[in-house]
């Protein structure tokens, strides 16, 4: 099958090339999807990720851990779905993407596409999607009634943010560059501070709860927003919080793949509380492309490859 891999670990995006590679399969617990559309993350290349889940160095990557497609096999042991089903989801970052034809995902690591997305639309959702449910519900514990800001409120993670706060009853604060406030608002933000005008000063003390995606100095600067017993929730690994207050929760986290969690994202979809950013889309082959075009910055939405 064709695939985008990498053989260098310091190349990053220069070192992809499209190849020939060995037919994907279906192992213990697995289904093998025949990709329709992969997502990519500017900087994935840039992870650590060049350790396979058992410990050993991978001699090759191939990247882009977020599918949609439709199951051409399924492993043994697999439960929940059969040859032909739509299918979407977030590959464990640890084996091969889904930049190629084919792609083996675990089971459980998918959902039933939503009904109402095209494959291209679908797959810009797992990364993002599971991001920021896990931002504001698990780790921030989210409710009804409870304020929130959320800095890169016109991103990928962002974007998905604010719609999920506003449809679970919170008054949302988005922050961000001014273009993004008309999108942000669009989303569900009840109001947009444009850090490039504004200071965050003007909701000092009102927030329970902040979910950043962007980090450094918006990021250290997030304590003045946030009542006593708030927390600060970020998903920048090399995050520097805030030290000037001992009263508030803070958070680092890296999404998990999740099938419940995909399911209800699927579901919200489908009955029009949430709509995905799609940005450029590319054939697979032009993948070095894609790349290099978002992580050049300015193009909002999720990179899509399709082979």
């Amino acid at each position: 099958m064709k695939a985008i891999r990498t053989h260098d670990s310091t190349a990053g995006i220069a070192g992809l090339v499209y190849e020939d590679v060995p037919d994907a399969k279906a192992g213990l617990c697995e289904v093998l999807i025949k990709v329709v559309a992969c997502g990519i993350t500017h900087n994935e290349l840039d992870w650590p990720i060049w350790t396979c889940r058992a410990g050993h160095r991978r001699e090759a990557i191939i990247p882009g851990n977020e599918v949609s497609g439709v199951v051409a096999a399924v492993g043994f042991g697999t439960a929940g779905f059969a040859v032909g089903d739509e299918v979407f989801g977030l590959n464990d970052q640890l084996r091969d993407g889904a930049a190629a034809e084919y792609v083996a995902v675990e089971a459980r690591n998918l959902a039933r596409k939503p009904r109402s997305l095209d494959h291209i639309h679908a797959a810009a959702v797992p990364r993002a999607g599971l991001t920021a449910w896990q931002a504001l519900f698990e780790h921030g514990k989210l409710e009804q009634g409870q304020t929130v800001v959320i800095h890169g409120a016109g991103g990928a993670v962002g974007s998905v943010a604010v719609q999920l706060a506003h449809w679970a009853g919170a008054h949302v604060i988005g922050t961000g560059r001014a273009h993004s406030r008309a999108l942000a608002t669009e989303l569900g933000a009840d109001r947009y501070i444009a850090l490039d005008t504004d200071k965050l000063d003007e909701v000092a003390g009102q927030a329970d709860l902040v979910v950043d995606t962007v980090g450094g100095e918006v990021l250290t600067g997030s304590s003045v927003v946030l009542r006593p017993g708030g927390t600060l929730v970020t998903i920048k690994a090399d995050a520097a919080f805030p030290t000037d207050r001992d009263d508030i929760t803070k958070i680092v986290f890296v999404q998990l793949p999740n099938r419940d969690q995909l399911a209800e994202l699927a579901r919200l979809i489908d009955e029009g509380q949430l709509r995905p950013q799609v940005g450029a889309v590319y054939p697979l082959a032009e993948a070095v492309s894609a790349f290099t075009a978002k992580s050049a910055g300015g193009l909002a939405g999720r990179m899509i490859l399709q082979p």
